[in-house]
């Protein structure tokens, strides 16, 4: 029988809780490195930082223990949710019905 090592069971969970903290740090880092470089409006440097928000969602997402599967099928059901409600951008531009389709289509 294979004997419990809380000390290694400690050192996962604290590192595990540092990866969070520092997840939570990194959004916020890239969402204000965003407005930084929308202001200056250099494209690609925007594209970038907004993927990194991405990466980092999923990142923290996985030690939150959430499936990249299920935060994709609530970001779904949240644009349905919001399209049914009429939200404003999608009155306006039609932007959430746009985008659940472009998820819906990539799977």
């Amino acid at each position: 029988m294979r004997e419990y090592n809380f000390k290694n069971n400690k050192n996962n969970i604290t590192k595990n809780l540092k990866v969070i903290e520092w997840l939570k740090s990194e959004l916020l880092g890239s969402v204000s490195h965003l407005f930084k470089v929308m202001l200056k409006g250099n494209q690609d440097k925007i594209i970038g930082t907004l993927a990194n928000l991405i990466i980092s969602t999923y990142l923290l997402a996985k030690r939150l223990g959430i499936s990249p599967e299920r935060l994709e099928r609530k970001v779904k059901d949240n644009l349905r949710e919001n399209i049914d409600q009429k939200h404003q951008i999608e009155e306006w531009y039609g932007d959430l019905s746009l985008l659940l389709k472009h998820l819906v289509k990539r799977k």
